[in-house]
């Protein structure tokens, strides 16, 4: 349940203050921290003091104590040394193991019940009763953050967004599955909008430093009571698929941020497809070479301004009206009107999400 890292860290301060050697076994005997190579003879006595029912023994130089979890021997700790303090400090170390577990057993409970809360796999009455018992508020403002690396839980993601958050926090950090990283962050000292995307910039810039690529973060909607978290994770999930779909450029995307492409990623495929042979008749929308493309899209980048775009194109007023005039004759759809322009705009956006969606073969 902890870490070798951390017990020997323990085990390490123990002897620095008492200067005797400390190690601490399995209940076969196996090593798992030591502060010196001399308990291999302690190795072989263990199995046997383990099954017994005292729960201190003294062997030669060794002193052993148990560390038992809801009746389960998890740690045998050795001491050693002839000593008087031998015993004592034996027995202290085996109380510092004790209330590491703990510690331990609480965070590890109330990772499992943010992930279950996350994944609305909770009844509403044991969203509060366990929330009571674990001692977390239930009626604090929060908001989920997502973040996503592509890289898997062996690249350490996990531990590099817990040190950016920090273990001094209401803040929890969990994953649900392999590439993402979930953030459940506090917001009751009143921190809103621009804090959370302060948040999500530091993140970000803290996952790069420590080489990590193609980074992507979202979050939900700010909810204020416990079992509207898995809301607030729905919508920073969909505000990362969106994302893909519709801001590839965007590294940081809110859900409230996505616009109409919240509305087109929620629409079935069939419907799409009707929808795009309405409008665009026999003609595929992937016909259209890359000038047309790029004349629409940068007429509809300055909200469907003639003047402003042939200069930015760098073409003549004149060019840019033949060119419009040479889409609505394929199209039937005149983009200086404004009705028409938000059905061209929305097709191209139907057409995008539907590619997007037949690359992942739905």
């Amino acid at each position: 349940m902890i870490s070798n890292q951390i017990l020997q860290n323990t085990i390490d301060g123990i002897k620095e203050i008492s200067h005797l050697e400390i190690g601490v076994m399995d209940a076969e005997g196996r090593e798992m921290a030591v502060t010196a190579p001399v308990f291999e003879d302690a190795a072989a006595v263990i199995p046997d003091f383990a099954v017994s029912a005292a729960d201190s023994q003294t062997t030669g130089p060794y002193q052993f104590f148990k560390v038992v979890e809801d009746g389960q021997l998890e740690y045998v700790i050795a001491a050693c040394g002839e000593s008087d303090k031998t015993q004592l400090v034996g027995r202290m170390a085996a109380f510092q193991i004790h209330g590491l577990m703990g510690a331990f057993k609480e965070r590890f409970d109330k990772d499992s019940f943010m992930k279950n809360l996350l994944l609305d796999n909770l009844l509403l009455v044991d969203i509060y009763s366990r929330a009571k018992k674990l001692r977390i508020p239930t009626d604090a403002q929060r908001v989920v953050i997502i973040a996503e690396t592509g890289q898997e839980k062996e690249h350490g993601v996990l531990e590099l967004v817990q040190e950016f958050i920090g273990s001094g926090t209401s803040d929890f950090v969990t994953a649900v599955d392999e590439n993402n990283v979930v953030v459940v962050k506090d917001l009751t000292d009143g921190s809103r909008g621009r804090d959370i995307e302060r948040t999500c910039i530091g993140l970000e810039n803290y996952l790069q430093k420590q080489g990590l690529e193609h980074i992507r973060i979202a979050y939900g909607t700010v909810v204020g009571d416990i079992r509207e978290i898995s809301r607030s994770y729905k919508e920073a999930k969909m505000a990362l698929d969106v994302s893909r779909i519709f801001f590839e450029d965007s590294t940081i995307i809110a859900y409230n941020e996505l616009g109409i492409g919240r509305l087109i990623y929620q629409l079935p495929i069939p419907l799409c497809r009707m929808f795009i042979r309405e409008i665009f008749k026999d003609r595929n929308p992937d016909e259209f070479d890359q000038e047309t493309l790029t004349t629409i899209n940068k007429f509809f980048e300055n909200s469907l301004n003639v003047s402003e775009t042939s200069r930015q194109l760098f073409i003549h007023r004149n060019t840019l009206v033949y060119r419009l005039d040479k889409l609505q004759k394929s199209t039937g759809l005149d983009l200086r009107v404004f009705e028409d322009a938000i059905t061209f705009k929305i097709a191209l956006m139907v057409v995008k999400y539907m590619k997007y969606m037949e690359q992942y073969e739905y």
